[in-house]
């Protein structure tokens, strides 16, 4: 994925701002080298965000990765070399590392989760509990750490929740309405067996069983019998993501992968040339 320049510029300008008055001191012939360096293991991702940041500062940057994208990574990987204008790498580095840092732990959270379901067949998806201005970027992380995307937004789907229902009158039908509305998948959340059965009558695309029991899960599995897609939402952690996976059911939507990520702690040494 290839961010836009407007998205980059955008980032820049948060920190920027007028000018970056420190990076002033250096001569604005002065070159330097710079190495990035990750503290823990981590799954590499947003080179392209990280590369533009510093492309729009300056096209004569060249950054050297040591590492691909995707690739799960130790405590103290060299992850790239820099070269070029000491002000642009000065101006940079704080934008690109908040970037590389925050996708990178949104793939690694993934990749975590991804591993957790291995073999089971089950799919594990984002949410829309997104970074603001990152959406897209996050996304694009989650597949990277080899996760699967649920809709993009509101525009790409359908996701009858509660007061969805409570507006149209019934389960039934709001998904009546929804067909009628938009040529897009229709999926419905319940919340108990009972209101399973009254979606599963009007046979949306999917069904998301919200905060079901284990038990709950396996009998909803049971009687559905693959006629619809059937998503596991609420309370699943990686402690037991697995034991839901292994209730049948087609996917499995976790807010975490994007919403409570820790940044990964990268370092980034800046070495001033002066010929």
């Amino acid at each position: 994925m290839q961010p836009s320049s407007a998205e980059i510029a955008r980032y820049l300008a948060e920190d920027i701002g007028s000018g970056d008055i420190t990076a002033s001191i250096v001569s604005v012939e002065a070159q330097a080298n710079a190495t990035v360096l990750t503290r823990e293991p981590m799954v590499l991702c947003g080179r392209t965000w990280f590369d533009a940041v510093f492309q729009q500062l300056s096209p004569r940057v060249v950054v050297d990765w040591q590492c691909d994208e995707g690739e799960s990574v130790s405590a103290n990987t060299l992850l790239c070399r820099l070269y070029g204008p000491a002000r642009a790498l000065l101006t940079g580095e704080r934008t690109a590392l908040n970037l590389l840092q925050t996708l990178s732990a949104t793939a690694t959270a993934a990749r975590r989760y991804a591993d957790a379901v291995a073999g089971t067949g089950c799919k594990v998806l984002d949410t829309r509990k997104t970074v603001p201005g990152l959406r897209l970027a996050q996304k694009y992380a989650v597949k990277c750490g080899g996760c699967f995307n649920h809709r993009i937004g509101l525009f790409d789907a359908v996701l009858i929740k509660e007061n969805h229902i409570i507006a149209a009158g019934s389960i039934a039908n709001a998904i009546g309405l929804a067909r009628g509305y938009a040529n897009v998948p229709v999926e419905v959340e319940v919340e108990d067996l009972d209101e399973f059965a009254q979606a599963f009558a009007s046979q949306p695309d999917r069904i998301m069983l919200d905060n079901f029991s284990l038990a709950d899960m396996r009998i909803a599995v049971g009687r559905n019998r693959g006629a619809v897609e059937l998503e596991a939402s609420g309370n699943i952690t990686l402690d037991n993501i697995r034991s839901v996976a292994e209730t049948g059911v087609d996917f499995i939507s976790i807010g975490a992968l994007t919403k409570n990520i820790a940044a990964v702690d990268l370092s980034m040494r800046i070495a001033i040339r002066i010929d």
